[in-house]
């Protein structure tokens, strides 16, 4: 048993083997392919983040000047009749 704590350096081994270097074309394909899942994945984050913060915006405005979406809406429709009605 104590035979095996004296056994020297190990041996190197014959099988090394090299990276293969990836050719111009090759490399260019790998890196249009990051930069398309890179994209990917960027999309599925910023759309979502972007629609929720104009939602966010658009309601921080309506509640900053007192209002709402339908009553803005029924204003303009108002409008647009006594537009109507001062035309014909």
């Amino acid at each position: 048993m104590t035979d095996d704590l004296q056994e020297g350096p190990l041996q190197p081994t014959s099988y090394n083997p090299q990276p293969t270097k990836l050719t111009a074309r090759e490399q260019r394909r790998r890196r249009r392919q990051r930069r398309k899942r890179g994209e990917e994945v960027l999309a599925w984050v910023l759309v979502p983040t972007i629609c929720f913060g104009l939602y966010w915006a658009v309601t921080a405005g309506f509640t900053a000047l007192g209002t709402s979406p339908g009553q803005v809406w029924d204003q303009l429709m108002q409008v647009k009749a006594m537009m109507e009605k001062r035309a014909g």
